[in-house]
C-alpha cells in the first residue's frame, strides 16, 4: 500500500490544480469529490438512502441528487448536513480505502475538502497537506469557476474550518496565492519530500 497524504484546503484554494500537478509527477490521486459525485449520480449507491432520509424533491427527474436543492437545504439546516454526511462519508471512505489499496505508486494523495473538519481519515493518512490562499483569492476563484455568487461562496466558507486553524493543523503547506509556476515549484519540492518519506 502507498504512503498516504491527505490534501485539503478551503473552497477555491486550488486543491484540484495542485492534485493534478502531483499526478503529473507520478503520485496516485484519489478525489473524494469525484467519488461523491459517482455515489449520487443516477443509479448511484447513495441515492436510495438519500431518498429515504430526505424526500423525492431532492432527487432529479433522471434519478440523481439535486445538488443545488441539497446545497440550499444544508445551508438552512445543519441537521440536514449532518444527515447527508452520515450517509455519504462511510461510503466515500470505503471507496477511498479500496482505491488506495489498488495503487502501486510510491505515495497516494487523498483530496478531501473537509479532511480536518470530519476527522474521517485520521487512521489512514500519514501527513496533512493544506493548500492555502487568501480569502480574496478563494472568493475570486470560486465565483469564476463554479458560477456561484459571493454570498454563496462565503456561506460555504463559513461551514469550513477557519484558515488559521487549518494552517495550525497542517503538516505541510503549499501557498497558492501567486502564479502557476510558483505552485509548480512548491509541488516539485513537496513531491521530492514525499518520495523520500515513502516506504521502499
Amino acid at each position: 500500500m502507498s504512503s498516504v497524504i491527505g490534501l485539503t484546503g478551503g473552497i477555491g484554494s486550488g486543491k484540484t490544480t495542485t492534485a493534478a500537478l502531483f499526478a503529473a509527477r507520478g503520485a496516485g490521486i484519489v478525489d473524494t469529490d469525484a467519488i461523491s459525485h459517482q455515489l449520487t449520480q443516477p443509479g448511484g449507491t447513495a441515492i436510495a438512502s438519500i431518498r429515504q432520509a430526505f424526500s423525492e424533491s431532492l432527487i432529479t427527474r433522471d434519478g440523481g441528487l439535486d445538488r443545488g436543492e441539497m446545497r440550499e437545504l444544508i445551508f438552512r439546516d445543519s441537521n440536514a448536513r449532518l444527515k447527508l454526511e452520515g450517509i455519504l462519508h462511510p461510503l466515500i471512505r470505503a471507496e477511498v480505502a479500496h482505491h488506495v489499496a489498488l495503487l502501486s505508486t510510491p505515495y497516494a494523495i487523498i483530496v478531501v475538502p473537509l479532511l480536518l473538519e470530519t476527522g474521517s481519515y485520521h487512521g489512514m493518512i500519514r501527513r496533512v497537506l493544506v493548500v492555502d490562499c487568501s480569502e480574496c483569492a478563494q472568493i475570486s476563484r470560486a465565483t469564476a469557476r463554479a458560477g456561484m455568487d459571493e454570498k454563496t461562496v462565503r456561506a460555504i466558507m463559513a461551514t469550513q474550518m477557519s484558515r488559521q486553524e487549518r494552517l495550525a493543523r497542517a503538516d505541510d503547506v503549499i501557498f497558492n496565492d501567486a502564479d502557476l509556476s510558483q505552485l509548480e515549484r512548491q509541488v516539485d519540492a513537496m513531491h521530492r519530500k514525499y518520495l523520500a518519506l515513502a516506504p521502499c
